[in-house]
């Protein structure tokens, strides 16, 4: 397929307006082929996925997060290690291109996809956060029977519970990665429980005194980009060649 016009076409469902103002999202590395058939998938791209990604040939590299999450030169000027990986990838002629915020906030993104896994219903953005979103459990759930449902529906091999709002939810909320800054609006929004990751102490703290449900788990619940991407990909084109996983491996519970 064309590759403008591919780009053109996920643009329809994640365009860079849609992109926080602080994010870096769009071509990071390389220059684009004319013709793109072969498409290879990460959540991040580091030097644990270069030998894989450029034994797959792709003609093009799509991550979640951004190769470079700032100015370039300046982040290799005192990252030795990803100005090495940037070398090694320009010899092997490979182009990177991030959909990172307009991805979760995009339809059908991030958080549709993870709204999926938990099987929510009557799924709808948030007013006050529309990146987020929000449904309800086909059935009620006690709070610990449904972190435990959560934790295996998101594939997350762990997860930290605050468990001070109501013992039996329905309505769920979800960001991926780190969302816990909105967690009052999702309780003004009359939500049961809320679903992140990387709460810092203060959060943990303030969402406890509120008596509210919040279950943080890790940000790799997010590799759920890959799955995602690569459907919107095929209903753009469906003889596009897509390969990758997810690679990221969450801490040891110890």
């Amino acid at each position: 397929m064309e590759t403008n016009r591919l780009l053109r076409a996920l643009a329809r469902y994640y365009p860079k307006r849609l992109a926080e103002g602080y994010d870096h999202v769009g071509l990071q590395l390389g220059t684009l082929k004319e013709e793109t058939k072969r498409i290879f998938l990460c959540l991040d791209f580091d030097s644990q996925v270069f030998e894989e990604a450029r034994a797959f040939g792709p003609d093009l590299i799509i991550t979640h997060h951004p190769y470079f999450f700032g100015n370039p030169k300046k982040i290799m000027e005192v990252d030795v290690e990803k100005a090495e990986l940037t070398k090694r990838c320009e010899e092997a002629g490979l182009a990177i291109y991030s959909y990172h915020t307009n991805f979760d906030a995009g339809y059908p993104g991030m958080n549709d996809e993870l709204a999926l896994r938990l099987g929510l219903l009557d799924v709808a953005n948030l007013a006050t956060q529309p990146t987020a979103r929000g449904g309800r459990l086909p059935e009620p759930m006690d709070i610990h029977e449904f972190a435990e449902y959560a934790k295996k529906a998101l594939r997350a091999p762990y997860g930290l519970l605050i468990a001070a709002g109501k013992p039996v939810v329905e309505k769920v909320a979800i960001i991926g990665g780190a969302g816990s800054f909105a967690w009052r609006d999702v309780k003004e929004e009359g939500y049961d429980v809320y679903i992140s990751g990387d709460a810092p102490h203060h959060a943990r703290r303030e969402i406890l005194l509120a008596g509210f449900d919040y279950l943080d788990l890790p940000h790799e619940i997010e590799g759920a980009f890959v799955e995602r991407m690569k459907k919107t990909l095929l209903s753009i084109d469906g003889s596009l060649e897509i390969g990758g996983e997810v690679h990221e491996v969450p801490p040891e519970v110890i």
